[in-house]
């Protein structure tokens, strides 16, 4: 008996609670919003690679070691800071020919630089060359001032939500009120296109000033839900 009254007890409880929270419902409205900021990039990640192959695992190795070692002193000596370049991938994997049935070892070491003067691009990308890079992989185009951007880009996404929900209750009679929750959707994009450079850098050196970067301009977006108050 106590316990279908306690059973009872708990259920009016409940049945009272949820009444209450009904009668005080806010009238709220949900809305997304979107920015966009557009910049012309001042930096760029660039991707390189060494790639060996020969018969013998030690040479293949000792010889692909060597070329590194050149080229991070050219680094060096071109003024870029120790923090702006880093080791991606080192390997050392066998290569069968089924044709020619013969065993061949393939090292590969990756390398990527952060540029932070763009100028320099052609004449630090020749000097790796030289120096025995012959595998370009990737650039990814950067801002210095992508904290800046990105916090433009949040506040128009807030303003454009804003916006949309004084749109849906102007014909309503009803006002904006105060946001009571801000969610952040946003996901950078960045675009890393691949690079066809090891063929310009073939052009003679005494020809007219190349242009061979087009940095365009990368899209900083940011996406918002704001939900509102309906007065």
């Amino acid at each position: 008996m106590k316990k279908s009254i306690l059973i009872l007890t708990f259920l009016m409880t409940t049945l009272a609670v949820v009444n209450a929270q009904e009668s005080k419902q806010i009238p709220m409205i949900n809305v997304s919003g979107d920015g966009k900021v557009k910049v012309t990039p001042d930096q760029a990640a660039i991707t390189v690679s060494i790639e060996t192959k020969g018969s013998k695992a030690a040479e293949v190795k000792t010889e692909n070691d060597k070329k590194m070692d050149a080229i991070i002193k050219f680094i060096k000596k071109s003024n870029i800071a120790k923090e702006d370049f880093q080791t991606q991938r080192v390997s050392l994997n066998p290569n069968y020919d089924y044709d020619k049935k013969k065993h061949s070892y393939i090292a590969t070491q990756s390398l990527q630089i952060l540029l932070k003067d763009l100028s320099k691009y052609d004449v630090l990308m020749e000097g790796l060359v030289d120096e025995g890079i012959n595998r370009i992989d990737n650039i990814e185009f950067k801002s210095s001032k992508l904290i800046q951007i990105q916090s433009e880009a949040r506040k128009l996404a807030t303003k454009d939500a804003k916006a949309k929900a004084e749109d849906f209750v102007s014909v309503l009679g009803q006002k904006v009120g105060k946001a009571i929750l801000i969610s952040d959707n946003s996901q950078v994009y960045i675009p890393q296109p691949r690079m066809y450079a090891m063929k310009t850098m073939a052009m003679d050196m005494e020809a007219a000033p190349r242009e061979t970067l087009a940095v365009g301009e990368i899209e900083i977006t940011a996406n918002v839900t704001v939900s509102f108050i309906l007065e």
